[in-house]
């Protein structure tokens, strides 16, 4: 298989990445931050990070608007 000449891509044909294994556990993994699955039924609703956030941000400060004062 012979690679396109406009291809830019470095990387060496010896590299095996199939061979490579992701850690899963300890300390040597890769931290993305927390991870929130959504329901089917809401992701279709908030199909994005923003669309929750700005969801959620939106109930917070209704909420706190609406809390009955001391």
């Amino acid at each position: 298989m012979s690679k396109p000449e406009n291809d830019n891509d470095e990387l060496r044909p010896e590299y095996d990445l199939n061979s490579l294994r992701v850690r899963k556990i300890g300390s040597g993994r890769m931290a993305f931050g927390p991870v929130v699955r959504l329901e089917p039924d809401v992701a279709e609703v908030f199909p994005d990070a923003s669309s929750v956030n700005e969801a959620l941000r939106f109930l917070m400060r209704i909420t706190k608007e609406n809390r009955p004062r001391p």
